[in-house]
């Protein structure tokens, strides 16, 4: 995996050179991948770095999805889905991060990062449907958040918290393995990456910061007066890994 891991770098440092934005960074340490962030926020939504984003993202699951059907052992199998978590983590925080910037309304439906509005739940679902998940976004969008992570995930992996003091949860949530999480919270819906810097909170808020943004712990508002909060692991999931390998249809739940 480290040429194609060298590989996909390349490809995420190159998109980013033209806008002067994040560079991500992966480093191999103890025989684990971790997420490093370096750079300057940047706060203007960037839709031709989202789509070239996109593109290489879906030529790395199509080369992954032809591994995969390739593997004839369990062993085999585990390395490519391992393989497409680490893609995935190191595409989907810069793919949230190119909406940055990006005006919110409580219908906004937006297709691409830009000056079109879009809310908490088309964020999400737009961003996992360009993933490369085989999902109605629409559908999606308009659930609950726990429909919304019931979708993906299985409720033993959806861990809910209620009522938990939010430096003490926020400490919890710090101390998970680095990857991308689904957070549902009383209205509310987004991203959390888990990275060896803190957390990252990506949603679209309607509320201080008009408009999709990415938070640290002391400045996640939404996240701090929220009563109650469902975490569940994305990119940790070998179910997800597989579905999005397979390319299978994802069925939303709806109840």
């Amino acid at each position: 995996m480290k040429s194609a891991l060298k590989a996909v770098l390349v490809a995420i440092l190159l998109a980013g050179l033209g806008t002067g934005g994040w560079w991500v960074w992966k480093a191999e340490r103890d025989g684990a991948f971790e997420i490093l962030f370096t750079g300057a926020k940047k706060v203007e939504p960037d839709r031709e770095r989202y789509e070239v984003l996109v593109a290489e993202l879906q030529r790395w699951r199509k080369n992954l999805a032809q591994d995969y059907s390739k593997a004839r052992t369990q062993e085999q199998k585990s390395v490519v889905e391992k393989d497409a978590r680490v893609i995935l983590e190191m595409m989907l925080p810069e793919m949230m991060r190119c909406w940055v910037g990006t005006p919110y309304d409580f219908n906004g439906t937006a297709e691409k990062p830009g000056k079109e509005r879009i809310a908490c739940g088309y964020y999400v679902s737009t961003v996992i449907r360009d993933a490369g998940f085989r999902v109605d976004r629409y559908k999606l969008a308009q659930q609950p958040s726990e429909n919304i992570m019931r979708t993906f995930l299985p409720g033993d992996a959806c861990n809910l918290k209620v009522g938990d003091d939010y430096s003490k949860y926020a400490d919890w949530v710090e101390g998970l393995e680095p990857g991308v999480y689904l957070i549902g919270l009383d209205t509310h819906v987004g991203f959390i990456v888990v990275s060896p810097d803190g957390m990252h909170f990506f949603h679209s808020s309607g509320a201080r910061a008009v408009g999709v943004v990415e938070e640290s712990r002391d400045d996640s508002w939404a996240l701090r007066k929220s009563n109650w909060r469902m975490l569940g692991g994305l990119t940790a999931d070998a179910g997800v890994m597989r579905t999005w390998l397979k390319g299978d249809k994802v069925k939303v739940r709806t109840q």
